[in-house]
């Protein structure tokens, strides 16, 4: 029988930035997607994984800056199926997560426009 996977999700700077270097991941940005002075699509990346062409690594303090900026949330989880370390994350709308907490369904969808 496999283990019961669940979800968090947190917006806590201190939280966020354990989960990620407890698993050697780094805040980094999407190149080509911010303008002059601006970070461009955040995402977390991991060594070894297939973000090395287009991810480049940035300080926690730009990271953190715009995810503020942006109203995310980081959705994440502890462990797989199979009880092991996992590194699933995705950043999101802090009203979805908001939204989630409170059993509701999230406003935007996967693939949809909001209107």
């Amino acid at each position: 029988m496999r283990a019961q996977t669940t979800s968090k999700q947190t917006k806590d700077h201190d939280e966020i930035r354990e989960w990620v270097e407890s698993r050697g991941g780094h805040p980094a940005c999407v190149r080509g997607t911010g303008a002059k002075g601006d970070t461009g699509l955040l995402r977390i990346d991991y060594p070894g994984y297939s973000g090395k062409e287009s991810l480049e690594e940035i300080s926690w303090d730009d990271f953190f800056s715009k995810f503020d900026e942006q109203g995310l949330a980081l959705l994440y989880q502890e462990t797989t199926a199979r009880g092991q370390k996992s590194n699933f994350n995705k950043l999101i709308a802090r009203e979805t997560a908001e939204n989630k907490e409170q059993g509701g369904r999230g406003s935007a969808r996967r693939g949809g426009r909001r209107r």
